[in-house]
């Protein structure tokens, strides 16, 4: 039976909950999966998307940043929550479907501004952060998995406006790609969204600092979805809905979705 799953970071639920009841209306996912929530669980507002038909939630909640969630139409039992690099953020929820499918919904550390780890903590916390993905993968490969998330790297030439402007900018520079593509190797993860959309410039994030932020449209992909390689080839429809970055009010990230038939 396929389902639609969507990943999207949108910038405090509280404040966008419209922005959410919106696309969950006009596009019907069998699962959402929030990041940078920025509320504790208690805090969020359920009960418009419970009605409509989004019974199952799952995730972990922080005060004012962070948080991640998952919001399902299908049962989805949680399976548990990691603190990579133990930075006491609420960055990872897993949660199993009935067909036996696990999803681990990721919000990886942006990193900062300046990609040295000597001169950031924040670059740092970052790479330490994908390190311990990489380790975690290696030493529990895992099988019948999508990985979805905000993880704040876009990794190819063409996910990215400009590659050699890029190149000394956090989420692009060459250390972080390798470090996200030794987690994904480590996992046997295939990248769905490329795999579907395989050549051409693609993204699903861009800076409210851009006046006009389409027709500028200096993007990258830093939003994923990924599969492990058992079940990659049931994965199909890929697309990255870049006009919810025009809604009123909206987050910097669009919405990126995938069909799974299994």
């Amino acid at each position: 039976m396929p389902f639609t799953l969507a990943t999207w970071n949108l910038n405090s639920v509280r404040l966008r909950e419209p922005l959410v009841l919106k696309l969950l209306e006009q596009e019907l996912p069998d699962v959402l999966c929030l990041q940078e929530c920025k509320s504790p669980m208690e805090k969020i507002p359920l009960d418009g998307f419970r009605a409509l038909g989004y019974q199952h939630i799952i995730g972990r909640g922080q005060k004012g940043y962070n948080g991640v969630a998952i919001l399902s139409r299908l049962p989805i039992e949680e399976v548990g929550s990691v603190d990579y690099a133990g930075l006491n953020h609420a960055r990872h929820i897993a949660g199993r479907l009935e067909n036996g499918v696990v999803i681990h919904n990721f919000y990886v550390p942006a990193g900062g501004d300046i990609p040295d780890r000597e001169q950031n903590e924040k670059f740092g916390q970052k790479l330490d952060y994908l390190t311990e993905m990489r380790d975690a993968f290696h030493a529990d490969r895992p099988e019948r998995s999508i990985l979805v998330g905000d993880l704040n790297i876009a990794p190819r030439e063409d996910d990215v406006w400009n590659h050699k402007q890029l190149l000394k900018i956090v989420s692009h520079t060459p250390v972080e790609v390798e470090h996200l593509g030794a987690a994904q190797d480590a996992g046997g993860w295939v990248d769905i969204t490329r795999k579907d959309i395989p050549e051409g410039l693609l993204y699903s994030w861009w800076s409210y600092r851009a006046k006009d932020w389409s027709a500028a449209d200096k993007g990258r992909r830093l939003d994923h979805v990924w599969a492990t390689p058992d079940i990659a080839n049931a994965g199909h429809s890929s697309r990255i809905l870049r006009d919810v970055r025009g809604w009123e009010k909206p987050s910097d990230h669009a919405p990126v979705f995938a069909t799974f038939d299994l």
